[in-house]
């Protein structure tokens, strides 16, 4: 029995296998560089801080209050290329590379259009916006029936990316990402195809580009409530006006029914935007840490779905990565069988309709981060966050132990008081990192990066 189709009937939520006839739509929705509590509603309905007053992001806060909210949702990576690959793969960085130069070829791997591909022969996938830096293969190489090609951080603009705001005619693409990714939507319903569409969004990654009027409009507002700028809250609203436009175009093809949009972005918020006062509070507060980091908020990331079987305004405490996206999309598209044995992350399906079910399986128990670079590598499980430092040779050192339920700052370490859970979340990273061979090129190890 398709493993999706039993956690429905577990569940009893109501839904048979009449409900899972028609393949569904998936549709991933990424930004970049978007911090877990920069949109204007909140990711956490517990935490008034998980959520900004000044920014206006209505599309967004529509996928919350019509879906699921994960408030433990995580990017497989704190910066770009490694998470794109692992979602790609489901992989952790760890597996596929945990910096931009890797020997890991996507193409030579089980990748998200492969596996609905294998599930139904009838997806169409196509990806646009951007591929990330230094990808190796392509999106087409990798499964992909359509894409922009081998895009990255240039393709959405990078010359002088300290200015505060620059004023162009399509700010990061948005527009022309947006239009791209409503007419294959359109193609595909008119030709009775279901379809995968990753929609990567250039911004907010630096630089700040926006329209005249989106730039007046937050000038206007006054001094932001965190350390970003005018021009950047106006450049994300820009890139929820272009969700919105999806939003509402499922809607006049009468198939947001059987449609699910996942939105999240690639890592956390950057620490610092140009034009913002550094004398206000953080950009990611309430999370410590910012991208780059292993800290909460270099990995910590807004994620939300809306679709069928997901009971609006629904939360989620369940920890999963961005790493779970290619088995969770496989047991959406009806999906059978076994799928790679490289595959680090688990389907996530079931938390669809039941929010607090222990249902997620992966090979490890879970959630791995690393970043060698850095000297430092995360395991979490469940309320519990092991940060540990570790060696050029990825050997964990010494480690704190975080209550990132309780503790979402992770301003108290708790590894003298947990010894026992310490000691075996340190014995289950220390497993992994000693059997999953590291495929990036060794580098001088860096504490910081700019």
């Amino acid at each position: 029995m398709n493993r999706l189709l039993y956690c429905l009937l577990l569940t009893l939520f109501g839904f048979t296998a009449v409900a899972l006839a028609d393949p569904p739509n998936i549709i991933l929705i990424l930004t970049d560089d978007q911090g877990w509590s920069q949109r204007s509603g909140l990711m956490d309905p517990d935490n008034t801080a998980s959520g900004s007053s000044y920014l206006h992001t209505p599309a967004m806060d529509r996928i919350a209050e019509e879906g699921m909210r994960f408030t433990g949702g995580y990017s497989p990576a704190p910066l770009c290329t490694p998470t794109r690959r692992a979602i790609l793969c489901s992989t952790s960085a760890a597996r596929s590379g945990t910096e931009f130069e890797s020997q890991w070829v996507p193409a030579d791997h089980l990748t998200i259009p492969r596996a609905l591909k294998q599930a139904n022969p009838d997806y169409r996938c196509a990806h646009f916006g951007k591929w990330g830096e230094k990808m190796i293969s392509s999106p087409e190489e990798c499964g992909y029936d359509v894409s922009d090609g081998h895009t990255g951080n240039v393709t959405g603009g990078m010359a002088d990316k300290m200015k505060p705001a620059h004023i162009v005619d399509d700010p990061k693409r948005t527009g022309s990402v947006t239009d791209r990714s409503i007419e294959f939507i359109r193609e595909q319903t008119q030709a009775g195809k279901p379809f995968y569409t990753q929609v990567s969004y250039y911004a907010v990654h630096l630089r700040t580009e926006l329209m005249q009027s989106s730039l007046e409009k937050y000038q206007q507002k006054g001094a932001p409530d965190r350390a970003y700028s005018p021009g950047w809250a106006g450049m994300l609203e820009e890139v929820d006006s272009g969700i919105g436009r999806i939003l509402d175009e499922l809607d006049a093809l009468d198939i947001s029914d059987n449609t699910y949009v996942i939105f999240t972005t690639d890592n956390g918020g950057r620490g610092a935007v140009p034009g913002g006062d550094p004398k206000s509070p953080a950009p990611n507060v309430p999370l410590s840490g910012a991208k780059h980091s292993l800290l909460e908020g270099g990995i910590r990331v807004p994620l939300m779905v809306r679709g069928p079987t997901i009971e609006a305004g629904s939360i989620c405490r369940v920890p999963v990565a961005g790493y779970d996206f290619l088995p969770t999309f496989f047991d959406l598209a009806g999906g059978e069988g076994s799928l790679s044995d490289e595959l680090d992350g688990g389907s996530f399906a079931c938390l669809f309709t039941d929010p607090k079910t222990d249902a997620v399986q992966r090979p490890v128990d879970g959630l791995i981060f690393s970043r060698p670079r850095q000297g430092m590598a995360v395991i979490r499980s469940g309320q519990w966050k092991l940060l540990a430092e570790i060696n050029t040779e990825r050997e964990v050192q010494s480690a704190k132990l975080f209550n990132v339920v309780e503790d979402i700052a992770e301003q108290h370490d708790r590894y003298s008081e947990q010894t026992e859970i310490a000691k075996q979340l340190k014995a289950r990273l220390s497993t992994y990192l000693k059997t999953v061979p590291d495929p990036s090129p060794a580098m001088k190890r860096r504490k910081s990066d700019v």
